[in-house]
């Protein structure tokens, strides 16, 4: 199954957070998406790693995403090893990607820049026709993204570009939502986490509408690039 986009979390809700408004922008454009999350979220404070499941299948339903996978790795002791390294390059030699947008490349989370240079590598290595992997069987025929992305979490990063996701707040919002254990709900009885403050669901919007303000539309996500992006024309330039 090929797609346009394969967007990658160390954990269910990283992409829904920082870049759920392109996704659905992107899809409702006509691009194929898939999720792939690295870990089950399982050492969480708040819900359980069955809960988060179910969560990630909502929030999916909601972004309108042809498939989500997720890889079970260990939640908070990733690292950039061969084998994890070679779990993902069959993820990107299944889905063959043009674009992959990973974790931001620093953040608090340790698991986050881990992720990223994790999937950055893997990206490169899928490409290498003498690395072999097997699905179902079948060798699977070597594939590298054209381009990679990171978006923006918790540390102010200041982004590449950034992609204009005006109409589609709404429904990034509700898909981050979907994850009703992790963020504010004031009837809750679970701990309190920097995430599930009123304050932390709230930056969700002024965030985007600081990187708006920024770049002269309404909402926006920011992204950091690994190499020099080349424009065809003026014309994809919001003004």
């Amino acid at each position: 199954m090929k797609v346009d986009i394969l967007a990658v979390g160390a954990h269910p809700d990283d992409v829904e957070l920082s870049c759920g408004g392109t996704l659905a922008k992107m899809i409702d454009e006509g691009k194929t998406v898939a999720i792939l999350d690295l870990t089950a979220g399982e050492m969480g404070t708040r819900g359980t790693d069955l809960t988060r499941a179910q969560e990630a299948s909502d929030a999916s339903k909601i972004l309108g995403v042809s498939a989500r996978e997720n890889l079970g790795f260990p939640d908070g002791f990733l690292l950039n090893t061969q084998e994890y390294q070679l779990e993902i390059v069959k993820m990107i030699r299944k889905y063959q990607p043009e674009i992959v947008i990973a974790n931001a490349i620093d953040d608090r989370h340790p698991d986050h820049a881990k992720a990223a240079k994790l999937v950055s590598d893997a990206c490169f290595l899928a490409g290498l026709v003498k690395i072999k992997t097997e699905q179902n069987g079948a060798e699977q025929t070597q594939w590298r993204p054209k381009h990679i992305f990171h978006y923006i979490q918790w540390k102010h990063i200041v982004p590449d570009f950034v992609i204009d996701i005006t109409d589609y707040l709404p429904q990034k919002l509700e898909a981050c939502m979907a994850y009703k254990t992790q963020f504010y709900n004031p009837d809750s009885a679970e701990p309190v986490t920097p995430i599930a403050t009123k304050d932390f669901l709230e930056s969700l919007t002024y965030r985007a509408q600081d990187l708006g303000r920024l770049s002269g539309v309404d909402y926006a996500e920011g992204f950091t690039t690994e190499k020099l992006i080349a424009l065809k024309n003026f014309d994809g330039i919001i003004l």
